[in-house]
């Protein structure tokens, strides 16, 4: 769900443009990568919590024990892996969003801080 709403965030309001221009950019600092690498875990999260949950309805079906193994050590990996990367997430984007400038964000700051709080609570979740 963290990562929906990450994802969303940055999608919904996470660009924006001045009233002068019609080119739009990213809130956190200008900084196109900082919305991107939040969009795309975000995406990646969700599908692959999808897929551990499938995993999870199908694990008392599968006999094999090495198979069972496998699945469950890539779960943990994947887990410890994307932990990892929601803390370099969130450390860079409080980073990008402490060097934006007020006047740069005209709508889109709660989406902004929502996108850092639930990046910070996706640390704990995975």
């Amino acid at each position: 769900v963290f990562a929906l709403i990450v994802f969303s965030c940055l999608v919904g309001e996470g660009y924006t443009n001045r009233p002068s221009s019609r080119e739009l950019f990213c809130i956190f600092n200008h900084n196109e990568d900082a919305c991107r690498y939040g969009i795309g875990i975000g995406v990646l999260a969700f599908l692959a919590c999808i897929f551990f949950f499938v995993v999870d309805v199908y694990f008392p079906q599968i006999s094999n024990a090495t198979d069972r193994k496998y699945l469950v050590l890539a779960d943990l990996g994947f887990s410890g892996l994307w932990t990892f990367l929601w803390f370099v997430g969130f450390c860079f984007l409080t980073n990008q969003w402490a060097w934006t400038q007020a006047q740069d964000v005209l709508i889109g700051a709660d989406s902004a801080r929502a996108v850092i709080t639930f990046s910070f609570f996706s640390i704990f979740s995975w």
